[in-house]
Order: C-alpha cells, then structure tokens, then sequence
C-alpha cells in the first residue's frame, strides 16, 4: 500500500511541476526551434495516470468497453474516480479527446467537441 502512496505521490508531483513549465512556452517557439511539439493536456495526463496500468494492449482488446464516444468518456470519468484524480469535466475530455484521436477514432458529437459536455447539454 505504501508503494501505491508513494506512486501516486510522484505522479502528483510531477503532474504539479509539470503543469508550472510545460505549456509555459508556447508550440509555435518550440516547433521554430525545431523542438517536437508539446504534448496534449490529455496526453500528459494520460501518461501520467493512467499508462502504469494500461498499456495499449488494453485499448485494443477485443472486450473493449469504450464503443463509442460517449462510453469512451463514461470510462475516462470511471478509472478517474477509481484511482481518486479529482479531474475536472475540461480534464475528463480533454484524455477523452486523446485517447480518441490516437486510439478509437469514434465519431465525437459536435456539441462535445468544442465544450466536452454532452451533446444538448447547457
């Protein structure tokens, strides 16, 4: 259990000292300075929490829960609440909107795609 603490001790951390510096600078300095681009808010969030568990393999699986975009984010907001994050709906969609950008390529209702709530929603 102290392993677990310590674990997500570090992840807080980093995830803290990582949201000071990484998105400081802006892409289009780094891309000039021929620096790859900054990671998504969804990817780093993603590669902070959740890759000590899921692999890709995960993703892939054929009893996949995640069928659609809706569901894909039902399962976002699940592991999150599972491994106590506290992430906001912004955080939410934005690991929603990664994992659906590299993985599933579901299609994304409109309404969700600008604001991540659901669609019809205030």
């Amino acid at each position: 259990m102290s392993d677990r603490r310590s674990g997500r001790g570090r992840r807080q951390a980093l995830a803290a000292m990582l949201g000071s510096f990484a998105f400081a600078l802006p892409a289009a300095a780094l891309a000039a300075a021929g620096a790859p681009a900054t990671p998504s808010r969804g990817e780093l969030l993603y590669s902070i929490h959740c890759i000590e568990c899921h692999s890709t393999q995960v993703h892939w699986r054929e009893l996949r829960l995640a069928s659609d975009w809706p569901t894909l984010k039902a399962q976002v907001l699940r592991w999150q609440a599972i491994g106590q994050l506290g992430w906001s709906e912004a955080e939410v969609g934005d690991v929603t909107q990664y994992l659906n950008e590299t993985i599933y390529h579901f299609v994304q209702p409109r309404a969700q795609a600008r604001s991540g709530s659901p669609a019809g929603s205030p």
